[in-house]
């Protein structure tokens, strides 16, 4: 893959970050109490491309490897127990 710059956004909810095609390269979530999950979608209603569990009440960091995962849009179909959330993409 080439080089490209990486850049960052931050979303407090579900929805579309708004960036159009991308790669996902890395992902930084805040969780709060209950049982934290995280579902991204290949744009609105597409097919699921990312689904995690986390711990409650925590900071995770979670790398994706290689190229990182390609989507027309990055768009977070569920954010459950979740403050806020920032996707590294390029």
């Amino acid at each position: 893959m080439a080089s490209s710059d990486v850049k960052a956004s931050r979303l407090t909810g579900t929805g579309s970050a708004g960036v159009g095609p991308a790669r996902i390269r890395q992902i930084q979530v805040l969780t709060t109490t209950g049982t934290p999950r995280l579902t991204i979608t290949n744009g609105n209603g597409g097919a699921t491309v990312l689904d995690l569990d986390f711990l409650a009440s925590d900071s995770h960091s979670v790398n994706i490897p290689a190229d990182g995962i390609r989507v027309s849009d990055i768009y977070v179909s569920s954010a459950t127990a979740i403050t806020a959330l920032t996707v590294f993409y390029c």
